[in-house]
């Protein structure tokens, strides 16, 4: 008889007592048969660490000294967890039964398998998919994310279109299985990313060293979203822009790397000033500002510290071979499964 892998699932917390108080009585329910729970508290200043250690005794508590953000913060609770699978789950997920053991049945079966997603649907339209991860993360060709199921900010209604087992480029921060070996051997989250995005550069880094990154559908969770940011969030647009450049400064071949910038600079510059227009300084500014910050992050940034082999990123699993804003906004391509045509799939151009 096999033993079931050990399992960890991490809430990473910051202030958030609502959210415990809501949606920690549907992971305790969790019925995996060698499972430990964990709140990892980024320094909050409310009583959440009280309240779950009064109404939760089941969850152990790891307090970091400071709030490092998603990813340094994760990076600092999983130095004190010991378990063959990590879950970070944000303190917004409700899940459903049963969750755990489908992610971690298909793991099993390939050992390539580095990290998972199960679907993800919004907690307050339960019929559709919600933003941060829907049915599993693509990047295109110049970077941008998507996701199966949402594009930009149209998200669709799940009807069972992405009900297959497939690879992605990337598995939603929200709720990542990952094991713990392949976390550390890539290093971790980059904390230099604070929040957003810090999963794409993760897997990314995973799929350069040799790993797989999948989607399973036959497990479900329901996201809040944007419970620290929310959508429109000059402070959320900054990151994701810095970011973004950030991961494709480090995880780009070389070939690649100045031909995708290069053409991010002239798209990002246009959506600079569609912000302005559009009467959003404040947008406009926060684009410039990240440009600023990940030029002065580029100067000390060394590309041989992580040691990872290059490769293409056309090679990978989960790109798509286009430029997904031209889909959307020109040819009006706002599903996934209407972005490209058959013929399509293997041309990489727009």
């Amino acid at each position: 008889m096999s033993v079931l892998p050990s399992v960890a699932v991490v809430i990473l917390n910051w202030n958030g007592r609502g959210f415990l108080e809501k949606f920690l009585p549907s992971v305790c329910q969790s019925t995996y048969g060698n499972l430990e729970l964990y709140l990892a508290d980024n320094a909050s200043t409310d009583d959440s660490v009280a309240f779950t250690q009064t109404h939760f005794p089941q969850v152990k508590i790891i307090r970091n000294p400071f709030n490092n953000g998603f990813a340094g913060g994760y990076n600092e609770a999983l130095q004190h967890v010991q378990a063959d699978i990590y879950v970070l789950l944000n303190q917004d997920v409700e899940v459903s039964p049963g969750w755990i053991e489908p992610v971690v049945a298909l793991m099993q079966q390939d050992p390539q398998i580095a990290a998972c997603q199960p679907k993800l649907r919004a907690y307050y339209q339960q019929d559709e998919f919600e933003y941060a991860g829907a049915a599993g993360g693509w990047m295109d060709i110049l970077g941008y994310t998507f996701c199966r199921g949402r594009i930009l900010y149209t998200t669709e209604k799940d009807e069972g279109q992405y009900d297959d087992v497939q690879d992605v480029f990337w598995a939603t921060g929200a709720a990542l299985f990952i094991r713990s070996k392949c976390f550390h051997e890539v290093k971790g989250f980059d904390a230099d990313f604070f929040a957003h995005m810090e999963e794409v550069d993760l897997c990314w880094r995973l799929q350069r060293a040799g790993y797989r990154i999948s989607y399973c559908p036959d497990s479900v969770v329901y996201h809040v979203g944007g419970g620290s940011l929310p959508q429109g969030n000059p402070r959320k647009l900054y990151l994701n822009f810095r970011n973004n450049l950030m991961m494709l400064w480090k995880n780009l071949h070389p070939f690649d790397r100045w031909i995708v910038l290069s053409q991010r600079f002239f798209l990002d510059v246009l959506a600079a000033v569609k912000s302005l227009v559009a009467g959003k300084p404040k947008d406009m500014t926060a684009i410039i500002r990240a440009y600023k910050d990940y030029h002065k992050w580029r100067r000390k940034y060394d590309l041989k510290q992580d040691h990872l082999p290059w490769k293409k990123l056309l090679d990978m699993q989960g790109v798509f071979h286009g430029i997904m804003i031209w889909r959307y906004y020109f040819l009006g391509r706002k599903e996934f499964s209407k972005l490209e045509h058959e013929k399509e799939r293997r041309m990489p151009n727009a």
